[in-house]
């Protein structure tokens, strides 16, 4: 393969790349093809209607990036500003919001109807584990059969549960009655 068909793919891989790149991010300098601009400094101050050549020339001469940040608007807004110092700036605050972001599981606790003194304890247990590593917990009630004509008995078997947790977690609203379940999110205190 010739010199010339090695830079042609060469080239070639290099504008996929870097097209590839910016789909995601804002297009700059010569990836701008509009005609018309309107211009923003580098400081906020507008420059008004110019074409996008004269743009570039204004950013080059201050050393800098031209960056549409409008692509929507008519014309374009485009802003000169140094393109690698606000990604920088950028990520460095997603960053920030999400080491500040807490996340907050539901961790479901299921019993029935005719559930034993033991497992009832062991539930109890397992949803104070989960409260006290801050998580919420969500207690369903299934109702399996003619167990729906005693939802009242339900609403005891909750209330008895959420007693039993009160040193860690709050209910969160009454029980609510889905189907064949009734359920009630706890919260921790």
């Amino acid at each position: 393969m010739s010199s010339s068909g090695l830079d042609f793919i060469l080239i070639r891989y290099i504008f996929l790349e870097v097209s590839a790149i910016s789909k995601n991010e804002l297009m700059i300098n010569e990836e701008i093809r509009d005609k018309e601009v309107r211009l923003v400094d580098e400081t906020g101050t507008s420059l008004g209607i110019v074409s996008a050549k004269e743009a570039m020339k204004i950013a080059y001469e201050k050393n800098l990036d031209l960056v549409k940040i409008a692509p929507n608007a008519n014309p374009p807004v485009c802003k000169i500003m140094d393109y690698g110092k606000y990604m920088f700036d950028l990520a460095k605050k997603e960053k920030e919001v999400r080491k500040n972001q807490k996340v907050v599981n539901v961790k479901e606790v299921r019993i029935g109807l005719d559930i034993g003194e033991h497992d009832f304890n062991v539930k109890v247990k397992q949803a104070i584990k989960f409260l006290k590593s801050e998580d919420k917990v969500k207690l369903t009630v299934r109702f399996v059969g003619r167990e729906m004509n005693f939802t009242d008995r339900g609403h005891e078997l909750i209330n008895r549960f959420v007693e039993c947790v009160s040193e860690v977690g709050t209910m969160e609203k009454k029980p609510k009655l889905e189907g064949r379940r009734m359920s009630v999110i706890i919260n921790p205190k």
